[in-house]
Protein backbone atom coordinates (compact mmCIF):
# COMPACT_ATOMS: atom_id res chain seq x y z
CA UNK A 1 0.00 0.00 0.00
CA UNK A 2 1.23 3.30 -1.12
CA UNK A 3 2.08 5.83 2.25
CA UNK A 4 -0.55 8.21 0.47
CA UNK A 5 -3.94 5.87 0.33
CA UNK A 6 -3.42 5.56 4.37
CA UNK A 7 -6.42 6.42 6.30
CA UNK A 8 -5.38 9.88 8.10
CA UNK A 9 -5.55 9.66 11.75
CA UNK A 10 -7.11 12.12 13.87
CA UNK A 11 -3.82 13.34 15.84
CA UNK A 12 -0.88 14.43 14.31
CA UNK A 13 2.33 13.40 15.95
CA UNK A 14 5.13 15.33 15.95
CA UNK A 15 8.78 14.28 14.20
CA UNK A 16 11.70 14.07 15.25
CA UNK A 17 15.00 14.72 12.99
CA UNK A 18 17.37 11.86 12.20
CA UNK A 19 20.27 14.33 13.50
CA UNK A 20 18.31 14.63 16.84
CA UNK A 21 18.00 10.76 16.97
CA UNK A 22 21.42 10.59 16.56
CA UNK A 23 22.50 12.80 19.11
CA UNK A 24 20.31 11.07 21.60
CA UNK A 25 21.26 7.97 20.79
CA UNK A 26 25.32 9.20 21.10
CA UNK A 27 24.44 11.05 24.26
CA UNK A 28 23.34 7.21 25.93
CA UNK A 29 19.45 8.71 26.33
CA UNK A 30 17.38 5.13 26.39
CA UNK A 31 15.74 5.41 23.11
CA UNK A 32 12.78 2.64 21.94
CA UNK A 33 11.98 2.66 18.63
CA UNK A 34 8.85 1.11 16.96
CA UNK A 35 10.27 -0.13 13.62
CA UNK A 36 7.00 -0.44 11.18
CA UNK A 37 8.74 -1.67 8.24
CA UNK A 38 8.54 -5.03 6.57
CA UNK A 39 10.56 -7.90 9.17
CA UNK A 40 12.65 -8.93 6.04
CA UNK A 41 13.70 -4.99 5.74
CA UNK A 42 14.19 -4.64 8.99
CA UNK A 43 16.38 -7.96 9.78
CA UNK A 44 18.40 -6.82 7.03
CA UNK A 45 18.89 -3.45 8.12
CA UNK A 46 17.99 -1.26 11.21
CA UNK A 47 18.84 1.32 13.80
CA UNK A 48 20.56 -0.78 16.75
CA UNK A 49 22.66 0.48 19.68
CA UNK A 50 23.06 -0.26 23.45
CA UNK A 51 20.52 1.98 24.58
CA UNK A 52 18.36 1.23 21.67
CA UNK A 53 15.20 -0.60 22.32
CA UNK A 54 14.11 -1.85 18.79
CA UNK A 55 10.49 -3.23 18.08
CA UNK A 56 8.90 -4.41 14.51
CA UNK A 57 5.32 -4.17 13.52
CA UNK A 58 4.87 -4.02 10.11
CA UNK A 59 2.48 -0.88 9.71
CA UNK A 60 -0.10 -3.22 8.57
CA UNK A 61 -1.01 -4.13 12.00
CA UNK A 62 -2.40 -1.24 12.59
CA UNK A 63 -4.87 -1.11 9.79
CA UNK A 64 -7.58 -2.34 11.84
CA UNK A 65 -10.31 -0.03 13.71
CA UNK A 66 -9.76 -2.15 15.75
CA UNK A 67 -5.88 -2.78 16.92
CA UNK A 68 -5.13 -6.40 18.20
CA UNK A 69 -3.83 -6.52 21.25
CA UNK A 70 -1.47 -8.74 20.72
CA UNK A 71 0.27 -6.20 18.80
CA UNK A 72 -0.12 -3.47 21.62
CA UNK A 73 1.18 -5.68 24.41
CA UNK A 74 4.34 -5.47 22.59
CA UNK A 75 4.61 -1.49 22.94
CA UNK A 76 5.33 0.11 26.15
CA UNK A 77 2.80 2.71 27.19
CA UNK A 78 4.74 4.71 30.04
CA UNK A 79 7.99 5.55 27.39
CA UNK A 80 8.18 7.69 24.49
CA UNK A 81 8.47 5.83 21.14
CA UNK A 82 10.14 6.65 18.12
CA UNK A 83 8.47 5.59 14.78
CA UNK A 84 10.14 5.03 11.92
CA UNK A 85 9.40 3.36 8.32
CA UNK A 86 11.30 3.37 4.98
CA UNK A 87 10.65 6.77 3.71
CA UNK A 88 8.42 8.46 6.64
CA UNK A 89 4.75 8.34 5.48
CA UNK A 90 3.55 4.64 6.84
CA UNK A 91 5.47 6.33 10.16
CA UNK A 92 3.71 9.34 10.15
CA UNK A 93 0.37 7.09 9.91
CA UNK A 94 1.53 4.58 12.62
CA UNK A 95 2.46 7.63 15.03
CA UNK A 96 -0.56 9.47 14.84
CA UNK A 97 -2.84 6.05 15.33
CA UNK A 98 -0.69 5.69 18.86
CA UNK A 99 -1.30 8.81 19.61
CA UNK A 100 -5.01 8.69 19.16
CA UNK A 101 -4.78 5.99 21.55
CA UNK A 102 -2.69 7.67 23.64
CA UNK A 103 0.64 6.37 23.14
CA UNK A 104 3.31 9.31 23.63
CA UNK A 105 4.88 8.31 19.82
CA UNK A 106 6.85 10.59 17.20
CA UNK A 107 7.42 9.86 13.88
CA UNK A 108 11.14 9.69 12.07
CA UNK A 109 11.53 12.34 8.84
CA UNK A 110 11.97 10.83 5.90
CA UNK A 111 12.18 7.11 8.07
CA UNK A 112 15.55 5.14 7.18
CA UNK A 113 16.28 7.22 3.86
CA UNK A 114 16.75 10.38 5.97
CA UNK A 115 18.69 8.08 8.49
CA UNK A 116 20.76 7.58 5.85
CA UNK A 117 21.84 11.19 5.13
CA UNK A 118 23.39 11.82 8.11
CA UNK A 119 27.29 11.95 7.46
CA UNK A 120 29.50 13.58 10.39
CA UNK A 121 33.07 14.73 10.34
CA UNK A 122 35.38 13.82 13.27
CA UNK A 123 38.75 14.80 13.65
CA UNK A 124 41.38 12.10 14.14
CA UNK A 125 43.66 13.56 17.14
CA UNK A 126 45.75 11.17 16.66
CA UNK A 127 47.35 11.89 13.58
CA UNK A 128 50.42 13.14 13.46
CA UNK A 129 51.30 14.07 9.88
CA UNK A 130 51.34 17.50 8.60
CA UNK A 131 47.80 19.30 8.36
CA UNK A 132 44.68 18.10 9.88
CA UNK A 133 42.75 14.69 8.83
CA UNK A 134 39.07 14.35 9.80
CA UNK A 135 37.43 11.22 9.13
CA UNK A 136 33.95 11.29 7.63
CA UNK A 137 31.22 8.65 9.10
CA UNK A 138 28.02 7.80 7.74
CA UNK A 139 26.56 5.63 10.92
CA UNK A 140 23.80 3.93 8.10
CA UNK A 141 25.88 2.39 6.71
CA UNK A 142 28.88 2.41 8.36
CA UNK A 143 31.22 3.89 5.39
CA UNK A 144 34.09 6.10 6.23
CA UNK A 145 36.15 8.59 4.35
CA UNK A 146 39.20 10.57 4.81
CA UNK A 147 39.70 14.75 4.31
CA UNK A 148 43.23 15.23 4.58
CA UNK A 149 43.99 19.39 4.80
CA UNK A 150 47.02 21.36 5.14
CA UNK A 151 47.43 24.75 4.16
CA UNK A 152 44.96 25.89 1.82
CA UNK A 153 44.49 22.34 -0.11
CA UNK A 154 43.35 19.29 0.71
CA UNK A 155 42.41 15.66 -0.32
CA UNK A 156 39.65 13.19 0.21
CA UNK A 157 39.76 9.31 0.32
CA UNK A 158 36.99 7.45 -0.23
CA UNK A 159 34.12 9.57 -1.16
CA UNK A 160 30.31 8.89 -1.33
CA UNK A 161 28.23 9.80 -4.47
CA UNK A 162 25.71 11.10 -1.82
CA UNK A 163 27.82 13.48 -0.08
CA UNK A 164 29.06 15.07 -3.50
CA UNK A 165 27.99 19.08 -2.20
CA UNK A 166 28.98 18.20 1.71
CA UNK A 167 32.84 18.02 0.06
CA UNK A 168 32.53 21.07 -1.60
CA UNK A 169 30.92 22.87 1.37
CA UNK A 170 33.25 21.47 3.30
CA UNK A 171 36.07 22.67 1.40
CA UNK A 172 34.57 26.19 1.60
CA UNK A 173 33.91 26.29 5.45
CA UNK A 174 37.87 25.41 6.19
CA UNK A 175 39.20 27.70 3.27
CA UNK A 176 40.57 25.45 1.28
CA UNK A 177 40.98 23.92 -2.16
CA UNK A 178 39.55 20.58 -2.60
CA UNK A 179 42.73 19.24 -4.85
CA UNK A 180 42.35 15.16 -5.43
CA UNK A 181 39.01 12.79 -5.04
CA UNK A 182 40.84 9.39 -4.29
CA UNK A 183 39.25 6.16 -4.17
CA UNK A 184 40.77 3.06 -2.90
CA UNK A 185 39.14 0.29 -4.92
CA UNK A 186 35.61 -0.17 -6.69
CA UNK A 187 33.49 -0.50 -4.01
CA UNK A 188 30.78 -2.67 -3.73
CA UNK A 189 28.67 -1.54 -1.19
CA UNK A 190 28.26 2.47 -2.05
CA UNK A 191 28.32 4.67 -5.39
CA UNK A 192 32.09 6.15 -5.05
CA UNK A 193 31.78 10.08 -5.63
CA UNK A 194 35.28 10.37 -7.08
CA UNK A 195 34.03 10.89 -10.68
CA UNK A 196 31.00 13.77 -9.54
CA UNK A 197 34.25 15.40 -8.07
CA UNK A 198 36.04 14.95 -10.93
CA UNK A 199 33.14 17.33 -12.75
CA UNK A 200 33.66 19.72 -10.45
CA UNK A 201 37.33 19.95 -11.34
CA UNK A 202 38.54 18.12 -8.14
CA UNK A 203 41.44 15.41 -9.67
CA UNK A 204 39.90 12.14 -9.62
CA UNK A 205 42.24 9.57 -8.56
CA UNK A 206 41.49 5.53 -8.73
CA UNK A 207 44.42 2.62 -8.46
CA UNK A 208 45.66 1.89 -11.81
CA UNK A 209 45.00 -1.99 -11.21
CA UNK A 210 41.43 -1.74 -10.99
CA UNK A 211 40.91 -0.26 -14.36
CA UNK A 212 41.19 -4.15 -16.11
CA UNK A 213 37.93 -4.64 -13.80
CA UNK A 214 36.22 -2.96 -16.49
CA UNK A 215 36.44 0.56 -15.53
CA UNK A 216 35.41 2.52 -18.50
CA UNK A 217 36.05 6.23 -17.35
CA UNK A 218 39.72 5.62 -16.53
CA UNK A 219 40.79 8.11 -19.59
CA UNK A 220 39.09 11.13 -17.79
CA UNK A 221 40.63 10.38 -14.36
CA UNK A 222 43.73 10.22 -12.91
CA UNK A 223 45.78 6.22 -12.33
CA UNK A 224 47.78 5.48 -9.48
CA UNK A 225 50.56 3.22 -9.27
CA UNK A 226 51.96 1.52 -6.43
CA UNK A 227 54.78 3.91 -5.01
CA UNK A 228 52.76 7.16 -6.51
CA UNK A 229 52.41 10.27 -4.42
CA UNK A 230 50.16 13.38 -4.37
CA UNK A 231 51.13 16.57 -2.15
CA UNK A 232 48.34 18.27 -0.34
CA UNK A 233 50.22 21.30 1.26
CA UNK A 234 53.14 19.71 3.50
CA UNK A 235 51.33 16.58 3.02
CA UNK A 236 52.23 13.85 1.39
CA UNK A 237 49.71 10.84 0.53
CA UNK A 238 51.78 7.71 -0.38
CA UNK A 239 50.16 4.64 -2.55
CA UNK A 240 49.91 1.10 -1.74
CA UNK A 241 49.01 -1.42 -3.30
CA UNK A 242 47.50 -4.04 -0.85
CA UNK A 243 45.31 -6.45 -3.15
CA UNK A 244 43.08 -8.85 -1.49
CA UNK A 245 39.88 -7.67 -0.80
CA UNK A 246 39.74 -7.09 -4.60
CA UNK A 247 42.34 -7.37 -7.10
CA UNK A 248 42.96 -3.50 -7.41
CA UNK A 249 42.29 -2.76 -3.57
CA UNK A 250 44.94 -0.12 -2.79
CA UNK A 251 45.45 1.86 0.01
CA UNK A 252 47.22 5.06 0.71
CA UNK A 253 49.57 6.23 3.51
CA UNK A 254 48.28 9.90 4.56
CA UNK A 255 51.90 11.30 5.80
CA UNK A 256 53.31 8.38 7.10
CA UNK A 257 50.89 8.34 9.90
CA UNK A 258 47.72 6.88 9.09
CA UNK A 259 46.88 4.14 6.31
CA UNK A 260 43.65 4.61 4.70
CA UNK A 261 43.18 1.03 4.39
CA UNK A 262 40.11 0.82 2.21
CA UNK A 263 38.33 -2.84 3.07
CA UNK A 264 41.69 -4.51 3.40
CA UNK A 265 42.07 -4.20 7.27
CA UNK A 266 39.66 -3.11 9.20
CA UNK A 267 39.80 -2.27 13.22
CA UNK A 268 37.49 -4.84 14.10
CA UNK A 269 38.32 -7.33 11.21
CA UNK A 270 39.89 -7.87 7.73
CA UNK A 271 38.17 -7.88 4.43
CA UNK A 272 35.78 -10.75 3.21
CA UNK A 273 37.36 -11.76 -0.86
CA UNK A 274 34.82 -13.34 -2.24
CA UNK A 275 32.74 -10.06 -4.05
CA UNK A 276 35.41 -10.13 -6.86
CA UNK A 277 35.50 -13.43 -7.99
CA UNK A 278 32.69 -14.97 -5.91
CA UNK A 279 32.93 -18.09 -4.09
CA UNK A 280 35.44 -20.12 -6.27
CA UNK A 281 37.75 -17.13 -6.51
CA UNK A 282 37.82 -16.31 -2.45
CA UNK A 283 40.53 -19.05 -1.26
CA UNK A 284 43.03 -17.30 -3.70
CA UNK A 285 41.87 -13.52 -2.79
CA UNK A 286 42.00 -14.78 0.54
CA UNK A 287 46.06 -15.89 0.20
CA UNK A 288 46.47 -12.80 -1.69
CA UNK A 289 44.91 -10.07 0.92
CA UNK A 290 47.13 -12.29 3.63
CA UNK A 291 50.68 -11.42 1.49
CA UNK A 292 49.18 -8.00 1.51
CA UNK A 293 48.82 -7.62 5.27
CA UNK A 294 52.03 -9.46 5.99
CA UNK A 295 54.14 -7.49 3.71
CA UNK A 296 52.66 -4.24 2.88
CA UNK A 297 50.64 -3.33 5.75
CA UNK A 298 51.87 -4.69 9.10
CA UNK A 299 55.80 -4.07 8.31
CA UNK A 300 55.13 -0.19 8.65
CA UNK A 301 55.46 1.31 12.10
CA UNK A 302 53.41 0.00 15.14
CA UNK A 303 52.40 3.60 15.49
CA UNK A 304 50.86 4.78 12.32
CA UNK A 305 47.03 4.23 12.55
CA UNK A 306 44.63 1.93 10.35
CA UNK A 307 41.76 3.84 9.07
CA UNK A 308 39.62 1.11 6.84
CA UNK A 309 36.37 2.35 4.66
CA UNK A 310 33.94 0.94 6.96
CA UNK A 311 33.28 0.05 10.43
CA UNK A 312 30.53 -2.23 11.80
CA UNK A 313 28.27 -2.37 14.63
CA UNK A 314 31.28 -5.13 16.47
CA UNK A 315 34.00 -1.62 16.24
CA UNK A 316 34.46 0.02 19.07
CA UNK A 317 35.77 4.09 18.36
CA UNK A 318 39.01 5.41 20.00
CA UNK A 319 38.97 8.06 22.65
CA UNK A 320 38.56 10.79 19.89
CA UNK A 321 35.25 8.94 18.39
CA UNK A 322 37.05 7.89 15.53
CA UNK A 323 36.97 4.09 13.60
CA UNK A 324 40.88 3.93 13.89
CA UNK A 325 43.59 2.25 15.45
CA UNK A 326 47.39 1.85 15.68
CA UNK A 327 49.08 -1.13 14.08
CA UNK A 328 50.44 -2.04 17.10
CA UNK A 329 47.58 -1.92 19.13
CA UNK A 330 45.50 -3.99 16.32
CA UNK A 331 48.57 -6.61 16.15
CA UNK A 332 48.07 -7.46 19.90
CA UNK A 333 44.42 -7.72 19.79
CA UNK A 334 43.43 -9.55 16.61
CA UNK A 335 45.12 -13.10 16.21
CA UNK A 336 44.31 -13.06 12.44
CA UNK A 337 47.14 -10.38 11.92
CA UNK A 338 49.36 -13.08 13.77
CA UNK A 339 47.95 -16.84 12.05
CA UNK A 340 49.73 -18.45 9.56
CA UNK A 341 48.35 -18.19 6.20
CA UNK A 342 46.67 -21.74 6.15
CA UNK A 343 45.52 -20.33 9.24
CA UNK A 344 44.11 -17.15 8.12
CA UNK A 345 42.79 -17.87 5.09
CA UNK A 346 40.44 -21.17 6.87
CA UNK A 347 39.19 -18.02 9.50
CA UNK A 348 38.25 -15.38 6.98
CA UNK A 349 36.65 -18.20 4.78
CA UNK A 350 34.24 -19.55 8.07
CA UNK A 351 31.86 -16.80 8.84
CA UNK A 352 31.37 -14.73 5.68
CA UNK A 353 28.27 -12.78 6.10
CA UNK A 354 25.78 -11.89 3.46
CA UNK A 355 27.16 -10.08 0.54
CA UNK A 356 26.03 -6.71 0.40
CA UNK A 357 22.58 -5.86 -1.29
CA UNK A 358 23.02 -4.92 -4.39
CA UNK A 359 26.26 -5.31 -4.74
CA UNK A 360 26.33 -6.36 -8.64
CA UNK A 361 24.74 -3.16 -9.72
CA UNK A 362 26.35 -0.98 -7.67
CA UNK A 363 30.43 -2.45 -8.68
CA UNK A 364 28.39 -2.14 -12.60
CA UNK A 365 27.68 1.44 -11.32
CA UNK A 366 31.50 2.11 -10.24
CA UNK A 367 32.91 0.87 -12.85
CA UNK A 368 30.99 2.97 -15.33
CA UNK A 369 29.03 -0.21 -17.23
CA UNK A 370 25.90 1.38 -15.60
CA UNK A 371 24.42 4.53 -15.24
CA UNK A 372 21.83 5.50 -12.50
CA UNK A 373 20.51 8.79 -11.55
CA UNK A 374 21.10 10.38 -7.67
CA UNK A 375 17.69 9.03 -6.36
CA UNK A 376 18.25 5.43 -7.81
CA UNK A 377 22.42 5.61 -6.43
CA UNK A 378 21.23 6.63 -3.22
CA UNK A 379 18.70 3.83 -3.00
CA UNK A 380 20.82 1.24 -4.74
CA UNK A 381 23.60 1.79 -1.87
CA UNK A 382 20.94 1.41 1.94
CA UNK A 383 21.41 -0.93 4.33
CA UNK A 384 24.61 -2.18 6.14
CA UNK A 385 28.15 -2.62 3.92
CA UNK A 386 29.15 -6.58 4.95
CA UNK A 387 32.63 -5.80 3.69
CA UNK A 388 34.25 -7.49 6.50
CA UNK A 389 35.37 -11.61 6.84
CA UNK A 390 32.97 -11.43 9.60
CA UNK A 391 29.93 -10.43 11.25
CA UNK A 392 31.55 -10.24 14.81
CA UNK A 393 34.78 -9.04 15.50
CA UNK A 394 37.72 -10.45 15.53
CA UNK A 395 39.56 -8.03 18.01
CA UNK A 396 39.81 -8.83 21.57
CA UNK A 397 38.51 -5.43 22.89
Amino acid sequence: MNADDLPTPDAEADAVSPTDLKAQIDAGDDVTILDVRMQSDYDEWHIDDDNVTSINLPYFQFLDDDIDDDVLDQIPDDEELVVLCAKGGSSEFVAGTLVDLGYDALTLEDGMNGWAKIYERVEVSNYDGAGTLYQYQRPSSGCLGYLLVDGDEAAIVDPLRAFTDRYLDDADELGVDLQYALDTHIHADHISGVRNLDDEGVEGVIPAAAVDRGVTYADEVTTAEDGDTFQVGDAEIETVYTPGHTTGMTSYLLDESLLATGDGLFIESVARPDLEEGDDGAPDAARMLYESLQERVLTLPDETLIGGAHFSDAAVPADDGTYTAPIGDLKERMDALSMDEDAFVELILADMPPRPANYEDIIATNLGQNVADDEEAFSLELGPNNCAASQESLADD
